[in-house]
């Protein structure tokens, strides 16, 4: 028999999120520096909960360096993979269920790159053949597939250009077993000659759509079913069928109006300030990564907008406004706009805007978007995009040091004419049952922090850059600089059973774990056991502690301490009476913010006892008008 009890003070009983509405924050623990600046000596990392290690891209030593996390306190070095065994040098790295796998690029990048297996211990297990210039790779959530993106970029005069690509190894038949035969391709000839989405650039000269469209970083759907894959330089995104090896579809990602309210920037390093305004220019997204996650039954892609140009000695897309010519009818005011403190700084394509081909500007495009965006995985459709969020966040929060560079302190301003704050990196880690986002700026650094409970309105709720401006960058001295690649260590994973975000920051060459951490919001009795029965599940924010007081009918007061796990709930496990009250409130306070009287009410059993006892009632009051 299931009875429902009766509230004293909350509006429900219901289990509702457990960090609906609470104060979190990102908390620095420790770092791992491997004194080397701006080469690239941390940048993608993976981690084994196995082991608690960390295996981290360093692009200076071409290796995998692996990190111990027992305590990320103080991360260590425990060895390095060498990788040039079978090739350049390591671009990305994943793990799934003991096996870490390599994207390893050949010398010279043009030609086709390796998918390399390891064992946890850094032992070789086996090699596999995917496209040119590997960059990133994954591996399915159902560990039956690794997903690589060949982004197949030209060589430096562009007289040789490799098709991008994306390679499908089968790993059914065991890691140790793989051959090339196992390496299924999904590459994009059926596009060429085809009439595109005019979003996507393709324009490098006599590049085939094929040779043009390089991919560059993957996001899985959670049934191991769909790739998408970004394009950065395309601005799209391609749609990939995993069991069939075949690119379904091309996604472009359209331009985003900075002359509409919301999408303001500041496109000048020469106009003493800051100065966050609408202007008449588009951005184009091309966003670097892309993460997928999962709400209400929908996917959801979420975007870091970074940008990217082509610029190769032989052929360059870049020039700043104040060196092209504005058409006088598009831009009346041309003279004005093509000033430094105004739009003459700013880099843009010379690929797009000439919509009349007379040799003039119609419309201005900038790479990337200074945001990130959230894309409806089954429509491409966009949803939500941050607009002006970020740089008026940095305005705010480091108002001297703002859109500075990455490589040197004392750049206040210096990165506004070319893509401002640059996001880059980005993952969604769950806690509880709520999703969060982690966007890096590659720029000015810092991770910030977005509650992703509805995706057409995400809300910021920390932001922190553990970087000392006051500090030396070549000499170590400034703290995490550049960071590129964001790893989230959930709960269940975690050595610390709390959740962990390690940041890989390839210029200052340092790996940096955060904390993510949880304010106690104010506790609920979610559910009581049947009278007779045991067990008071109390919600609550994770990793809290929380006071239960037990008041029995004779007055006896129990007060019983409660940590909240990382499912948001925890369990009390005292047997239930009719009498019993039970209030709850935060952990040494003494004051409890809400009770539950332990009170049966009718179920299906308990109206058939009322009946009964109405009719034994009108049994017993007729006897006594007869007698």
């Amino acid at each position: 028999m299931r009875y429902l009890w009766l509230t004293a003070v909350f509006c429900s009983l219901g289990t509702a999120s457990a960090l609906a509405g609470n104060a979190v924050s990102l908390e620095v623990l420790g770092t791992y520096a491997t004194g080397t600046f701006d080469e690239g000596a941390a940048e993608i990392g993976a981690f084994d909960p196995a082991t608690d290690r960390l295996f981290v891209v360093n692009g200076d030593t071409a290796a995998i360096d692996v990190l111990d996390l027992s305590d990320p306190n103080q991360p260590t070095l425990l060895f390095s993979i060498d990788v040039t065994p079978y090739g350049d040098q390591a671009n990305s790295v994943a793990v799934h269920d003991g096996t870490v796998a390599a994207a390893v690029e050949a010398d010279p990048a043009t030609d086709p790159g390796k998918a390399v297996f390891f064992d946890t211990s850094g032992q070789f297990i086996s090699q596999v053949t995917v496209g040119a210039l590997p960059d990133m790779l994954t591996f399915t959530p159902d560990g039956t597939k690794l997903v690589v993106a060949n982004e197949g970029e030209p060589n430096d005069d562009v007289d040789v250009d490799p098709e991008g690509s994306i390679s499908i190894v089968d790993l059914s038949g065991g890691i140790a077993s793989l051959d090339d035969g196992d390496v299924s391709t999904a590459g994009f000839t059926a596009f060429n000659g085809q009439t595109l989405d005019p979003s996507i650039r393709v324009f490098v000269p006599g590049a085939t759509v094929a040779q043009d469209l390089e991919p560059e970083y993957i996001a899985i759907s959670a049934n191991s079913q769909t790739a998408w894959v970004v394009l950065q330089e395309n601005n799209a995104l391609a749609v990939v069928n995993l069991n069939t090896a075949t690119v379904t579809s091309l996604i472009g990602l359209g331009f985003k109006d900075h002359s509409q309210a919301g999408n303001e920037l500041d496109p000048s390093n020469r106009d003493s300030g800051i100065d966050i305004a609408n202007w008449p220019v588009f951005g184009m997204f091309q966003p670097d990564a892309i993460a997928a996650f999962g709400h209400n039954g929908t996917t959801y892609l979420i975007t870091a907008n970074e940008g990217d140009s082509r610029d190769y000695d032989g052929f360059s897309e870049e020039e700043r406004i104040k060196d092209i010519t504005l058409d006088p009818t598009a831009f009346p005011n041309a003279a004005a706009l093509q000033e430094d403190e105004n739009l003459g700084r700013l880099n843009i394509t010379t690929t797009l805007g000439d919509t009349d081909n007379d040799n003039d500007f119609d419309e201005l495009y900038a790479y990337g978007a200074r945001s990130f965006s959230i894309w409806n995985g089954s429509t491409g459709a966009l949803v939500y995009d941050s607009g002006a969020d970020l740089e008026r966040m940095i305005a705010a929060e480091l108002p001297t040091e703002f859109n500075s560079n990455n490589d040197e302190n004392d750049s206040f301003d210096a990165r506004s004419d070319d893509k401002g704050p640059e996001p880059e990196g980005v993952t969604v880690g769950q806690i509880a049952d709520t999703n969060y986002a982690f966007v890096g700026l590659e720029r000015i650094g810092g991770v910030a922090m977005y509650d992703l409970s509805d995706p057409t309105a995400p809300v910021l709720v920390d932001y922190l850059n553990n970087r000392d401006f006051t500090g030396d960058a070549e000499q170590g001295t400034a703290g995490d600089l550049g960071p590129e690649g964001l790893t989230f260590i959930a709960p269940a994973d975690s050595p610390t059973l709390k959740p962990l975000l390690a940041v890989m920051n390839e210029v200052s060459g340092t790996t940096t774990l955060f904390e993510v951490g949880l304010d106690c919001e104010t506790p609920q009795i979610a559910d009581v056991a049947p009278i007779g029965h045991t067990g008071i599940v109390i919600t609550g924010s994770y990793d809290c502690t929380y006071d239960v007081r037990l008041t029995d009918a004779d007055g006896t007061v129990r007060v019983v301490p409660v940590l909240i796990g990382s499912d948001g709930t925890a369990t009390l496990n005292e047997t239930i009476t009719p009498d019993l009250l039970i209030e709850v409130g935060p952990s040494g306070t003494g004051v409890f913010v809400g009770s539950v009287q332990a009170v049966p009410t009718l179920g299906a059993w308990g109206l058939m006892a009322l009946v009964a006892a109405m009719m034994t009632a009108a049994l017993v009051a007729r006897r006594k008008r007869t007698a």
